[in-house]
């Protein structure tokens, strides 16, 4: 099976499109937004991805989730991309980035990629730590993302998507939440850390 990651990166270096700035930002969303939402069994398989790397701190995962109490929330997403923080004893807890709407979650993305070593490659991580994004305002969005997950209700393989390609993933439709709209789920975020201004998209 071919790489939608690397088909998309090779599409854009044939456009001069140089990564992790404003342009390419740009250049991402509007053409993630040409595709057709990707399968997100299939997608878990992508040859870009990596599957042998569960769980690290620093890093973004995908996979399927059934929440223990879902009978009780008001919303979950059965498809999380989560930068994992720390480790739990029974899971992990991270920033679950579909909580926020696309372009809102590429500014918040731009704020914690601002933490990372200039010279990023495929293993390179973040060194996040709950008391920072709480502490700070800059990362205010972080309130909607902070999601604790439970080992044992992961569905399917956790697998990692390298920093290389994040510019990619917060833009791909694959947020899958139950029982209400993506966009009551963005604006109840909005509302949660008081968006006023500024990252406004």
């Amino acid at each position: 099976m071919g790489s939608l990651f690397d088909t998309l990166q090779a599409n854009a270096q044939r456009a001069g499109v140089t990564a992790r700035t404003r342009r390419s930002q740009l250049w991402f969303q509007k053409n993630v937004k040409k595709l057709a939402i990707p399968d997100r069994k299939k997608l878990l398989k992508d040859p870009a991805l990596d599957p042998g790397s569960k769980g690290i701190a620093g890093n973004m995962y995908m996979y399927f989730y059934d929440p223990k109490f879902k009978n009780e929330l008001p919303y979950y997403d059965r498809f999380p991309l989560t930068i994992i923080v720390q480790p739990e004893s029974n899971g992990f807890s991270g920033l679950n980035l579909h909580y926020l709407s696309p372009g809102i979650r590429a500014l918040f993305l731009d704020e914690l990629m601002a933490t990372a070593p200039k010279n990023i490659n495929d293993t390179t991580r973040l060194k996040l730590r709950y008391k920072l994004l709480a502490a700070s305002k800059k990362y205010k969005e972080f309130k909607p993302c902070w999601k604790r997950y439970l080992g044992s209700k992961v569905k399917s393989k956790i697998v990692r998507v390298p920093m290389t390609d994040w510019e990619i993933a917060v833009f791909l439709p694959v947020q899958q939440f139950a029982k209400v709209k993506d966009i009551t789920v963005w604006r109840a975020s909005r509302r949660s850390y008081g968006a006023s201004g500024g990252r406004s998209r």
